[in-house]
C-alpha cells in the first residue's frame, strides 16, 4: 500500500487504497472535554513524582554499556508476549488500553434498542455487529464477493482489466497500481493525483527473491496458503492458480523499487501531462483507468515510481488475460478474507500473522471488530474518546512544551558552526511556520453518506471505501483542508507531514511514559518532548529537509551546506549499520536514516529545552534522581519494546524506523550531556569518540 509522504512517530501511515477514514457530521466547534477527568487538582497538593518505572530497571547492566537495557532490562527479562500479539512495551500496551476505551464507547454507543437509521450510533453499532456476527457471516461464506468474481470472469480485454484495477481500488481491493490523492510536494496550494507501485502480497519485493531459507520457506507457505484459501472459497484449479499467482506477483515485484528508494522525495516526484502517459506506458487503457476513479478530468499527474510503470506495462503485456483474471481474483479474496467466514479468516491469520509475524493466536474477535470501527468510523468514537480521556489541561501543557521545543530549535540552529546565515535563516522561517496540531481535529468528519448495516460486513467496508475515494477525489480543485488529521485521536501515535508542515499528536499518546501530569518536567521533556522534537525533526531529516516553510519541496541549502548535512547523515547511516538485530541482520541505516536523524534531533532539543525551562536553577532531586537522569531514563522507557522473532524481522526489512533498542542507545551515544551524566568513558560499550559523535541539529 502506498506509504503516504510523512514521518510518523512507530510506523508507517497507510494511504492511497486504505486511506485514513474520516468522521462525522462536520463542525467548525472544537470538543469541549466537559466530561472528561480533571486531573490535575489532586497533582497540584502533592509532590511530583519522578515518574520513572523502577521495576523495569535491571542495574546488573551499566548505563555506560547499554542504557536501554539499564532502565528496561528487568521489564525485558520478565515480560511475556501474549499468544494473540507479536509485541509488547510502552506504545502497544497504550493500543491495548486505547482498544478497550473504544470497546466500552461502541457498548455505550449501542445500548438502544432502537437506534434512528442514519445517525452515528446506529452506523457504529451496525458495523460492530456485522462483524461480531460469526453465524451469519459463516452462512454467507463468499456469496459476498460474487459480484466482484463475476465481474473478474466477465472481463473480455486487457483494457476492460485495466478499467478493473480502478474500479476494484474504489472499492477497497487489490492493484497493480496505487492511486490516491495528495498535496503537491512542488505546489503545496493543490492538491494532486499520484500513482504509486502496488500489487504484491508479501512485505517487500525481496521476500520473492532472496534465497536464503527463510525467505524460501515463507514463498512455499505463500503457495500453500493460496491453494488452501481458493479451495475454502471453492474456486477451481486451486494449485496451478496458486503457482501462477506466486509467478506474476514476483514479476510485478521484480518491477518495484526497493524500500529504501521509495523514500526519496525527489526520486519519488516525477510530474507527467496525463496525455504524456500513453508514451510512458502504452498498453495501460489509461483513458479507462482515470476515468473509473473519477480523475479523468486533471491535466497532469505524479507518477512516484516511472520505472515501475514501464516494467508494469511490460508485465501486463507478458501476461495473458485468464492470468490476470486469476490474479485478481486472489486480490479480491485476500483482501476480503478477515471480513469473511471463520475458516477463511482463520486461514488469512495463520500465513499472514502466524506464519510472517510469529503471532500465535487470533486476538479476541471483539479486538478486531474495535479496529475495523475505529479505522471506519474513527472520528465518531474519536470525538467521545476525547471527552472521557483527554483533560484540558494535557492541551495546554502541550501547547506549552511545544513553543519550548521550538524556541530550543531556534537557539540550537542560531549555534550551528556547520550552517551558514543564508541557510538558517531559511532553516529558522519553517520552523517558525510549524503548525501544530494537539489531541483532536477543530473539525470533525462527515460520515453523512455512509451506509451502514447489521448484516452485510464486506458491503459495509467496500461502501466505507467508495465514500473515502470520493472525498478524496472531491479535494481537486479544492482549496487545501489545513484542519484535516491523518490519525483519529485515539491513535498512539504521532507524525510530520512536509506538505502541510505541521507536527500532531493525537489525544492518545498523551499519557504516561510518554506524558504524565503527575510527573516533575524532567520525564515528560525526556518522554513527550523527545517525541515534539521527533516530529519537528522530520521537517530537518534528510527527506524533510527538502520542503519549506510553505511546504513545497525545493532547494533552500547553499551547496557547501548541503554537502556538511549530508555528510553527517552518512556518518549516522554508518553508526546504525553496526546494531545487529540478530546475529546475521542488522539495522538497515540508509532505510532508517530519516527516523534516526528524528530521534537524535529530539532528544538533543528537549534536553536544551529542558534546560532552558529550568531558567538557570537546579532540577530538584526526586526519587534520588537528578533531573538529568530523570531526563534520559524518560526518554530510555518510551522505547520499551519486546517483539516476536519473525515480527521483528519483517520490521527490519520494511519499516524506516531501527528497532526500540537502538532508537535508545542509537541517539544518546551520540549526546554529550549523556557521557557526562553517566560518566561514559573510553571502553564503555556505547562509548563513541567525539570526533565522530554525529550532531546535526
Amino acid at each position: 500500500m502506498r506509504k503516504l509522504v510523512i514521518g510518523g512517530l512507530c510506523a508507517s501511515l497507510i494511504a492511497g487504497l486504505t486511506a485514513c477514514n474520516d468522521g462525522t457530521k462536520a463542525t467548525t466547534e472544537a470538543v469541549k472535554p466537559e466530561t472528561a477527568k480533571t486531573a490535575t487538582a489532586a497533582a497540584v497538593e502533592k509532590a511530583l513524582t519522578s515518574g520513572i518505572t523502577f521495576d523495569n530497571m535491571d542495574k546488573s547492566v551499566r548505563p555506560q554499556d547499554d542504557f536501554y537495557l539499564y532502565v528496561n532490562g528487568g521489564w525485558m527479562n520478565t515480560a511475556e508476549i501474549p499468544g494473540d500479539r507479536t509485541n509488547i512495551g510502552a506504545f502497544y500496551d497504550l493500543r491495548e488500553n486505547a482498544k478497550q476505551d473504544v470497546k466500552a464507547i461502541i457498548e455505550d454507543l449501542s445500548a438502544s434498542d432502537t437506534l434512528t437509521e442514519g445517525t452515528d450510533e446506529q452506523k457504529v453499532a451496525d458495523l460492530y455487529r456485522s462483524f461480531m456476527d460469526v453465524e451469519t457471516l459463516n452462512k454467507l461464506g463468499v456469496t459476498p464477493l460474487k459480484a466482484t468474481f463475476d465481474k473478474i470472469a466477465a472481463l473480455k480485454d486487457k483494457n476492460e482489466l485495466v478499467t478493473f484495477f480502478a474500479e476494484n481500488q474504489v472499492n477497497g481491493g487489490g492493484t497493480p497500481l496505487a492511486f490516491y490523492i495528495n498535496v503537491d510536494a512542488k505546489d503545496s496550494s493543490r492538491y494532486a493525483t499520484h500513482i504509486w507501485q502496488y500489487g504484491l502480497s508479501l512485505p517487500e519485493k525481496d521476500y520473492y527473491f532472496n534465497d536464503s531459507e527463510r525467505f524460501i520457506n515463507i514463498r512455499k507457505a505463500y503457495l500453500e496458503h493460496i491453494e488452501k484459501m481458493f479451495n475454502l472459497a471453492g474456486l477451481e484449479n486451486a494449485k496451478a492458480s496458486a503457482a501462477s499467482i506466486l509467478a506474476l506477483e514476483t514479476a510485478i515485484a521484480e518491477k518495484h523499487w526497493d524500500v529504501v528508494e521509495t523514500r526519496d522525495s525527489t526520486k519519488t516526484y516525477n510530474k507527467f501531462e496525463v496525455s504524456e502517459l500513453a508514451t510512458l506506458a502504452p498498453d495501460i487503457n489509461w483513458t479507462g483507468y482515470l476515468a473509473a476513479l473519477g480523475a479523468d478530468k486533471q491535466a497532469d499527474i505524479i507518477i512516484n515510481q516511472p520505472s515501475y510503470i514501464q516494467g508494469f506495462n511490460e508485465v501486463l503485456k507478458a501476461n495473458d488475460l485468464d492470468t490476470w483474471k486469476t490474479y485478481m481474483t486472489w486480490q479480491a479474496l485476500t483482501h476480503a478474507a478477515s471480513n469473511l467466514s471463520e475458516a477463511l479468516d482463520n486461514e488469512n491469520f495463520d500465513f499472514f500473522a502466524k506464519t510472517l509475524n510469529g503471532q500465535a493466536e487470533q486476538e479476541p474477535r471483539w479486538k478486531r471488530g474495535v479496529s475495523t470501527v475505529s479505522s471506519t468510523l474513527g472520528e465518531v468514537v474519536g470525538k467521545v474518546y476525547v471527552k472521557r480521556h483527554f483533560v484540558p489541561e494535557a492541551k495546554d501543557r502541550m501547547e506549552h512544551l511545544v513553543e519550548n521545543l521550538r524556541s530550543a530549535y531556534g537557539s540550537s540552529i542560531d549555534s550551528l558552526d556547520w550552517m551558514s546565515e543564508a541557510t538558517k535563516v531559511a532553516a529558522k522561517d519553517k520552523l517558525a511556520k510549524f503548525n501544530p496540531k494537539i489531541g483532536y481535529p477543530n473539525k470533525w468528519a462527515d460520515y453523512s453518506k455512509l451506509s451502514i448495516k447489521a448484516d452485510d460486513l464486506v458491503g459495509n467496508i467496500t461502501r466505507a471505501a467508495i465514500v473515502e475515494h470520493n472525498r478524496n477525489i472531491a479535494k481537486l480543485g479544492q482549496p487545501i483542508d489545513k484542519d484535516e488529521w491523518h490519525m483519529t485521536p485515539q491513535t498512539v501515535n504521532a507524525y510530520y507531514n512536509p506538505t502541510m508542515n505541521e507536527i500532531v499528536f493525537p489525544a492518545a499518546i498523551l499519557q504516561p511514559p510518554f506524558f504524565n501530569l503527575e510527573a516533575d518536567d524532567a520525564v515528560n521533556y525526556g518522554g513527550i518532548g523527545a517525541v515534539i522534537g521527533h516530529e519537528m525533526g522530520h521537517g530537518f531529516d534528510d527527506q524533510g529537509a527538502k520542503f519549506d516553510g510553505e511546504g513545497n519541496m525545493r532547494d533552500w541549502w547553499t551547496e557547501a551546506d548541503l554537502k556538511a548535512f549530508e555528510s553527517k547523515g552518512k556518518a549516522l547511516i554508518a553508526q546504525y549499520n553496526g546494531y545487529q538485530v540478530f546475529d546475521d541482520l542488522h539495522v538497515n541505516g540508509e532505510l532508517t536514516l530519516g527516523e534516526n536523524i528524528g530521534d537524535l534531533s529530539g532528544v538533543t532539543i528537549a534536553y536544551k529545552a529542558y534546560k532552558m525551562s529550568l531558567n538557570g536553577k537546579e532540577a530538584p532531586v526526586i526519587d534520588g534522581l537528578t533531573g538529568d537522569e530523570r531526563f534520559f531514563m524518560g526518554f530510555s522507557q518510551i522505547w520499551r519494546v519486546k517483539m516476536k522473532e519473525e515480527a521483528l524481522r519483517n520490521r527490519v526489512a520494511t519499516d524506516p524506523h531501527s528497532p526500540g533498542h537502538f532508537r535508545a542507545i542509537g541517539a544518546l551515544s551520540n549526546m554529550p550531556e549523556f557521557y557526562s551524566t553517566y560518566d561514559v568513558k573510553e571502553g564503555d560499550k556505547m562509548y563513541i569518540a567525539p570526533e565522530n559523535r554525529v550532531k546535526i541539529w
